[in-house]
């Protein structure tokens, strides 16, 4: 019954938005590869970075990370800020009551948001952020009009406007990083909540595989027993 309300949560207030926007937009695809390693923990720790102040994702217990490669002190110095064990969920810093008060809703867990809006989604919204003064927080996004979550990548990315009577964003005043750099961020971020979404999905997809040629070779010595078995009677 939790995992059904986290999900109707995060599917109804992501990313902890007012209104979903009418705007249609062609979502750019992501670059996702579950078996990247390197992109899953780069991506780990940008999520601990930046979104793990506000948003949690109470699915996920920091010591799963050994499955991408993480060792329990990698987890404890890299991705553990607020002195707990590796074997605690990873919660959000942010009281719910706090984020209430300060945007009008608590942000949702991240734990399954690749899946319920998928990975092509979130690399689009995550790359389309745009000043707009008519907003409480300065800031609106392409993909999901009056959204209430700021840009707060946009000291890395820059500061982009939207260009009037259009759906073209233009950069006014540059990030940290270059285009390139900013999108191959965004895309170990994102490759990182596909995979928190579903840590065993690269298991179960070897699991299947090796059941599926079981089951072949069982139905091919099953074929030659049978024929043994009529041998006799042909």
């Amino acid at each position: 019954m939790r995992m059904i309300k986290i999900l109707l949560l995060a599917v109804l207030l992501t990313p902890f938005v007012a209104h979903s926007s009418g705007q249609e937009v062609e979502l750019d695809k992501a670059p996702i590869d579950r078996t990247d390693k390197e992109s899953l923990k780069r991506g780990a720790n940008s999520f601990v970075e930046y979104c793990l102040t506000c948003h949690g994702a109470d699915f996920m217990r920091y010591n799963r990370h050994r499955d991408i490669g993480m060792s329990e002190d990698d987890i404890r110095t890299e991705l553990i800020r607020t002195g707990q064990k590796t074997g605690d969920l990873m919660e959000a810093a942010m009281r719910k009551k706090e984020a209430e008060q300060w945007f009008g809703v608590a942000p949702p867990d991240l734990s399954v948001i690749a899946r319920s809006r998928g990975a092509d989604w979130l690399y689009t919204y995550l790359r389309t952020f745009y000043q707009d003064t008519s907003t409480y927080s300065g800031w609106n996004n392409l993909i999901f009009d009056k959204v209430a979550m700021p840009h707060v990548l946009h000291h890395l990315q820059g500061w982009q406007t939207l260009e009037p009577g259009t759906k073209n964003l233009a950069l006014t005043k540059s990030g940290t990083m270059t285009k390139e750099e900013y999108d191959k961020f965004v895309a170990d971020l994102v490759n990182y909540m596909v995979y928190l979404g579903e840590p065993h999905a690269s298991y179960r997809k070897e699991l299947g595989i090796i059941v599926l040629l079981f089951l072949f070779g069982m139905l091919g010595l099953t074929y030659l027993l049978k024929k043994e078995y009529w041998r006799d009677i042909h």
